[in-house]
């Protein structure tokens, strides 16, 4: 199984409302749980799959759409932030391979568990 931590490298810094333009990507059925904003991407989980644009290049108009449809994630630990090391973790082992999430402190990384758990178990 590979480790995709190298080219899939986030943290999700905070929650906020879903962009209009990722929206338009649900299929039928397919709903909003919570919406992360990264560095210069956004991530939404849906009750399907973990959705996450990667805005690329000067000026970010061209973007990359990640996902990760839950169907197809065999495990995944998370980890709280610490003292020291105030960042949570996020780890999936998928189909594709394993890669992990960095989780900001302003971001309830328990809410995270509970929606994966969710649309996992």
């Amino acid at each position: 199984m590979a480790d995709l931590t190298a080219i899939m490298n986030w943290t999700f810094i905070e929650e906020v409302a879903v962009p209009a333009d990722l929206e338009k990507l649900f299929v039928e059925g397919e709903e909003a749980k919570v919406a992360y904003k990264t560095i210069r991407d956004t991530a939404v989980i849906t009750n399907k799959r973990l959705l996450i644009a990667d805005k690329q290049g000067l000026t970010g108009k061209k973007v990359e759409i990640y996902t990760i449809p839950f169907k197809s994630i065999d495990m995944y630990s998370s980890e709280n932030g610490g003292t020291f090391d105030t960042n949570a973790e996020l780890e999936l082992w998928t189909r594709s391979g394993r890669f992990k999430l960095n989780v900001n402190k302003k971001v309830d990384i328990r809410k995270l568990d509970r929606i994966l758990a969710e649309a996992i178990l």
